[in-house]
């Protein structure tokens, strides 16, 4: 038998089991359960417009001020770890290393009730929005130096040679010629750690959230235990993804744009 033949007779018998079992899943489901227990149109018409100005608001605020920490302290990170300085390389190995390792529910919990515990009351400013944004922030801080510092070192070196020996200083051509030039080629991973830090946001409910600042799990689950039933997590499952596919679609298409430039 011909290897073509055989691959398309593979792909075939692959299909075919794939057909089966969606006809075997559609007989035996319960289809009228299923639609009433996962998509009620009454329960999920009176979850809007909560739904939206509430669990959505609060999510894409907690990740837009997670994100932002974690950039911030990514980028001192990264430089920490290009640093000539044997000191700066080691604390942020260190730091990198730790919040890398650590789940990120543990973190959130250190920030928000440990802290408290250790400095005599102390208490991150903001509540549930300072705590669980500096819980997620401090973590992705940890991720995204690693790619920023792979962003740094993707750039030719001859770049920053041109630009000290036309006498710029090395900060200098660190902010306006090498940067920008690794934000160019890191936006991909960058965007997929945005995607990440949408759904780390479940997590917040550890804080004992409010009313006014729940997120969409928090939100959704709340809801299913008080009706009994799976639509709200089926709805808050299509909010997340109508926030995170637009998201991924991008990084695609930057993924294609920044292959097709090399």
């Amino acid at each position: 038998m011909k290897r073509t033949t055989r691959q398309k007779l593979i792909r075939y018998a692959m299909y075919g089991v794939l057909v089966l079992v969606v006809a075997a899943f559609s007989f035996v489901a319960d289809w009228d359960k299923i639609a009433t227990s996962f998509f009620n149109v009454e329960i999920a018409r009176d979850m809007f417009p909560e739904v939206l100005t509430t669990a959505a608001r609060n999510t894409i605020v907690y990740t837009f001020l997670a994100f932002v920490l974690g950039l911030i302290l990514a980028l001192i990170l990264a430089l920490m770890k290009l640093s000539s300085i044997r000191l700066y390389r080691w604390l942020a190995i260190a730091y990198i290393e730790l919040f890398r390792g650590l789940p990120a529910l543990v973190t959130i919990i250190f920030v928000a009730f440990a802290l408290p515990i250790a400095f005599d009351g102390f208490n991150v400013p903001g509540g549930i929005l300072g705590q669980g944004s500096l819980g997620l922030g401090i973590v992705a801080g940890a991720y995204m130096a690693e790619t920023i510092r792979a962003g740094i070192l993707a750039v030719p070196k001859g770049q920053m040679e041109a630009a000290r020996s036309l006498g710029m200083s090395w900060g200098t051509a660190m902010t306006y010629i090498i940067l920008p030039q690794a934000f160019r080629i890191i936006i991909p991973p960058l965007t997929n750690e945005l995607v990440l830090l949408i759904k780390d946001t479940s997590l917040f409910f550890v804080l004992g959230t409010t009313v006014a600042s729940k997120e969409l799990t928090k939100f959704g689950r709340d809801l299913m235990t008080a009706k009994f039933n799976g639509t709200p997590l089926t709805v808050v499952a299509l909010v997340y993804l109508a926030i995170t596919l637009p998201l991924t679609y991008l990084v695609s298409r930057l993924e294609k744009k920044t292959a097709a430039a090399r």
